[in-house]
């Protein structure tokens, strides 16, 4: 053998047997980590393995190893509870004491419990008792040769073995990839629900430097390692506890040293989350902090964004408040990433995983009052529950809806996984999707059909009736804000919308650099509201720059924006008038749709290029259908597939909607001229 390359097996040897000698008691799980991980390469070299040691391959090794310790501790506390105790000397009682103590830690799952050569322990002990020699503990420890590095092993008390290992590290360059190899990427690779249901500060603090770390050293299959889904679980129902009890609309009461900081759209930007946390400080007992909705969809990290602020809502859910957005939905998180996102991260439990988060959503509240005279939704105004339209609106006109007010919001039945375009709850669709307009008056949104717009007119009239000075809301980014010259770019993260005599409206955007992805994008900065006593109602705006971002693949395509028909113009409008249902328009491209799986490489889109009548062309996005045929399919249909074909069942829909929509307008225009024809031949007549 080359000598080189024997110097560095010894090496590597030497590495594993310090390993398995060590104490581990008051190692934390990232020592802990780090030594298995160090182990295990070391192993593979003396082994002459070739294959990569993983992360995942280290937790196996761990929960391997956990296994089969608690195996082997139910088989002592069996032995012992079986034995007698006769003729042994107070030492060795102690000993006999302390193994069992040992065995029922480890059953029982007790932190801070280590256990590295139980096999001395036996043999200090000195039963004749044959079936305590042949257990399976001892054969454990044996076979295991020091595997047994168990879930809440806390420092090393072996200090030479300590200084052994430094040197062999250090010795030889190939020993050096090793060191190289693990110090970066140590962390701590999952974290534990509290054992007591209680959540602390230092628990939620440990929790976010987890999870940044973990976007920034682990793919995102491997995240359900650092939160698995029972974390998951249990956070949720923690939150929803809490969110249950608070009603439509949140009063908040502010001490005189306090100040509230009121956070826009997030959109799954993560390290934009930490960063605004790290410069306004985080949630405690003097500053309250208010989210108005839009955690997911777009961004990658919607997850992170949502277990960091559960976390925060669960620690001190009377200084923190998560309101609902518009992408707290069933329909947005399909189709703008964040159920892709959660299959992604956590596999076959994605979706038991997603169908909690949707529960969760239809748990948060709409609004807020802060202070008595700042209100703060997701999206605005809404009508008043005796105005509702009909479920047949005329066509082309524009039904006249009257403002409503905190009372009939209060009455509304938050808990609908999506947004209801009639009846008494339309005012959750409208809270979550209006938008302010130049134009006085309220009136329906006849592009979307869902939300309003509303005037400075209504603004005035919500304020004075509710005797408050401003109104923050969110909503839209600076794509929302592209062409419409009437109101501010959003370029800096927030706009001043409506200003009158009895206060302001402004909306508030905290994602910088939007969106993450696609070719699109606006190089805006982000923003935060601060608000503070004595006058609550004069908010100071900080705006900030896009955090670094770690390179990650998108989980929806974002090249072409979403058109509502306010943006069409007369030639679009014309084709499209007589659509009868709601109108959504889907992304051009299909997300989180997977036609590659099935050797599809060039997908229908909902986008339509059409010719623009001065040689150019324009692409007119198709509006969905009110009725889809073929759904909901078989349930035996697995995905890909399932999702392939919904897509194409809902394109086809929509696309032969179109042309009947088309062809009985073109039939209603020759009657018409038919009729006019009639008329006039009629009177040449007379």
């Amino acid at each position: 053998m080359d000598p080189h390359k024997e110097r560095v097996k010894n090496g590597c040897q030497k590495i594993v047997e310090g390993i398995n000698s060590m104490s581990l008691v008051n190692l934390d799980d990232q020592q802990v980590h780090s030594l298995v991980m160090m182990r295990e390469i070391a192993r593979g070299v003396v082994d002459d393995r070739d294959r990569k040691v993983t992360k995942n391959d280290v937790i196996s090794t761990l929960r391997y190893s956990i296994e089969r310790m608690v195996s082997a501790s139910r088989d002592i506390i069996q032995v012992l509870s079986r034995m007698s105790y006769e003729g042994l000397d107070e030492q060795r009682m102690h000993l006999v004491l302390r193994m069992k103590e040992l065995a029922h830690g480890i059953v029982d799952k007790q932190p801070r419990v280590a256990i590295t050569r139980p096999d001395l322990l036996v043999d200090q002990v000195g039963f004749v008792d044959v079936g305590m020699r042949d257990s399976s503990m001892v054969e454990s420890s044996k076979m295991c040769n020091g595997d047994s590095l168990i879930d809440g092993a806390q420092s090393m008390t072996h200090e030479d073995d300590i200084l052994a290992m430094e040197h062999v590290l250090g010795f030889e360059n190939g020993i050096n990839d090793v060191q190289d190899a693990l110090l970066p990427s140590c962390f701590q690779q999952y974290l534990l629900w509290p054992p007591d249901d209680c959540i602390t500060l230092e628990w939620v603090q440990d929790m976010m430097f987890t999870v940044e770390h973990a976007t920034q050293k682990m793919l995102p299959s491997e995240f359900c390692h650092v939160m698995p889904a029972i974390l998951v679980d249990k956070l949720i129902d923690a939150a929803c506890g809490i969110l249950c009890e608070e009603s439509n609309c949140l009063e908040i009461e502010c001490q005189e040293d306090s100040r509230v900081i009121v956070v826009g759209d997030i959109h799954g930007q993560f390290h934009d989350l930490m960063y605004l946390f790290k410069h306004a400080g985080v949630p405690s007992e003097n500053q309250f902090y208010v989210f108005n909705g839009n955690y997911v969809g777009k961004g990658a990290w919607g997850v992170e964004v949502l277990l960091v602020l559960l976390a925060w809502k669960v620690l001190m859910p009377h200084r923190v408040y998560l309101l609902r957005g518009n992408h707290e939905s069933r329909y947005c998180t399909a189709r703008y990433g964040f159920k892709k996102e959660l299959w992604t991260k956590y596999g076959d439990h994605g979706e038991d995983v997603y169908n909690k988060f949707l529960e969760c959503f239809k748990e948060l509240p709409l609004s807020s009052v802060i202070a008595n005279c700042v209100y703060t939704t997701h999206g605005g105004l809404f009508r008043s529950l005796h105005a509702a339209p009909s479920r047949k609106p005329k066509r082309k006109k524009t039904q006249r809806v009257d403002l409503g007010s905190l009372a009939e919001l209060s009455e509304v039945q938050r808990a609908c996984v999506d947004f209801p375009y009639e009846g008494p709850n339309i005012l959750l669709s409208d809270i979550l999707w209006s938008k302010p307009s130049t134009r006085d008056g309220l009136r329906d949104n006849t592009g979307r059909k869902l939300g309003l717009w509303w005037g400075p007119d209504c603004t005035e009239a919500f304020l004075k009736q509710h005797n408050l000075k401003l109104i923050i809301r969110s909503h839209e980014g600076p794509d929302a804000r592209v062409g419409r010259d009437d109101f501010g770019n959003m370029l800096s993260g927030y706009s001043l919308d409506h200003d009158g005599k009895s206060g302001k409206l402004y909306t508030l955007f905290s994602a910088p650099d939007y969106p993450q992805f696609g070719e699109r994008r606006y190089n805006n900065e982000g923003a935060y509201a601060i608000l503070e006593s004595p006058d609550f109602a004069s908010p100071f705006f900080h705006s900030f720059k896009s955090a670094e971002r770690p390179m990650v693949d998108p989980y929806v395509d974002f090249d072409a924006n979403e058109m509502d028909l306010s943006q069409l113009d007369s030639s679009q409008m014309a084709s499209t008038s007589a659509f009868s249902g709601p109108q959504i328009f889907y992304p051009t491209s299909s997300p989180g749709i997977n036609f590659g799986a099935l050797g599809i490489y060039n997908a229908p889109s909902w986008g339509v290029e059409l010719p623009d009548g001065s040689g150019g062309t324009h692409v007119l996005q198709v509006p969905r259908a009110p009725v889809v045929e073929g759904l909901p399919l078989p349930p035996n249909i697995e995905e890909p597939h399932k999702s392939n074909y919904e897509y194409l069942f809902e394109l086809i829909a929509s696309l032969k909607h179109v042309i009947v929509t088309r062809e009985n307008e073109n039939r209603a225009r020759v009657s018409a001229l038919r009729g006019r024809a009639r008329k006039r031949k009629g009177k040449d007549k007379n």
